[in-house]
């Protein structure tokens, strides 16, 4: 690092040495929406050195009440792209790469050939996502799993846990069933809500992109959801 006056007080918190190991971590964050968008912003805010984000969409007009690419400006632009333009403002020495694809089942395995420090999933639909988490345990990476940020309102029922041990979320139920079928029991670590998600407020979808219905959102929740992702990503990295 040469610049390193901008992180200042993020060394008097974690100390010089933890601030390296940052600096030559290597995080992949796959989803740039509600979830995904800031967890890469805190985790390049944090001072790691290498980063990889994946995302194939563009910005949508509803998708500005909870994702920070997402402005009325933006409207058709690719998520990746606005990501990636940003996390170089906050950090000109960040080595970015940017893949501006969809997740599809057929890309993981070439994708996770990169030896990364800590993957973070935020993907919102059940097949991509359970065959990112498959292919991340079989080759023995730190992962950390988004499960359902849509329908809740309370970010004080967060946790962080073994995705065996989640319930009253419909999309880590799906998850688990398809992992149990792989025989994959345990062994992936998640945050969660146990809040009962409002059933009033799901719509359902085209089918695009292995996704057939959504929940509403609230703002603040999903940056949640992001927040503690990268707080598992960064503790893992110093250590603590």
């Amino acid at each position: 690092m040469t610049d390193t006056a901008w992180l200042s007080r993020t060394e008097l918190l974690i100390g010089k040495e933890n601030l390296e190991k940052l600096h030559r971590a290597h995080v992949l964050v796959v989803g740039m929406g509600g979830v995904g968008s800031f967890a890469a912003e805190f985790i390049c805010r944090a001072g790691v050195g290498e980063m990889t984000i994946v995302d194939g969409d563009v910005v949508d007009p509803s998708n500005r009440n909870r994702q920070l690419p997402a402005l009325a400006t933006t409207h058709g632009q690719s998520k990746a792209d606005l990501m990636g333009e940003r996390l170089m403002q906050i950090n000109p020495e960040l080595n970015l790469h940017v893949v501006k694809e969809f997740i599809m089942p057929g890309m993981v395995e070439n994708l996770l050939n990169t030896p990364f420090d800590f993957v973070v999933d935020a993907i919102d639909s059940i097949t991509p996502k359970f065959t990112l988490i498959k292919a991340a345990y079989a080759k023995n990476l730190k992962l950390v799993s988004s499960m359902g940020a849509g329908g809740k309102l309370d970010p004080t029922k967060l946790h962080v846990t073994d995705i065996s041990k989640t319930y009253n979320c419909p999309f880590a139920q799906q998850i688990r069933k398809k992992l149990r079928q792989a025989g994959i029991k345990n062994g992936i670590k998640v945050v969660f809500s146990p809040e009962e998600p409002d059933k009033n407020s799901i719509m359902r979808t085209d089918g695009s992109n292995f996704k057939k219905s959504a929940y509403g959102t609230i703002s603040y929740l999903p940056a949640t959801f992001g927040a503690t992702l990268s707080s598992v990503v960064i503790r893992y990295l110093i250590e603590l």
